[in-house]
């Protein structure tokens, strides 16, 4: 004996009908409203190139302290390097050369590479 399968069917009623028609007027009025706030916005944007000329100035203040940060870092790697150094020497350990090359080759990297980067920007 086989058993029917019964599917019933909501009949669509008139309040999903309005409950439609109202999320679509809801997300018409998000839509223009988004539209409004971005049109108010671009009013107040600036020209492209005066844009990049205050980012270039901008970049151009903070490059001193940002070559000073590099100095500072290469003296606190060398005070490491130092300590460390000294410690392998005074242990005797064979690689103390290629360790005092290596902690001093970092310090002369960061170093040059800030002095370079102000000669090579003109700043």
């Amino acid at each position: 004996m086989k058993k029917k399968l019964r599917v019933q069917v909501n009949p669509v009623s008139a309040h999903s009908g309005k409950k439609r028609l109202l999320a679509k007027g809801w997300l018409l009025t998000v839509t223009l409203c988004v539209y409004q706030m971005l049109c108010s916005v671009t009013a107040y944007c600036q020209d492209g190139a005066a844009g990049i000329n205050e980012a270039t100035n901008k970049v151009k203040g903070y490059f001193d302290s940002g070559c000073n940060l590099m100095y500072a870092i290469g003296a606190v790697v060398g005070l490491i390097g130092a300590v460390k150094v000294f410690n392998k020497w005074n242990a005797g350990e064979p690689d103390t050369n290629k360790v005092a090359a290596a902690w001093f080759g970092s310090c002369i990297f960061l170093v040059v590479v800030a002095t370079v980067l102000k000669s090579f920007f003109g700043i």
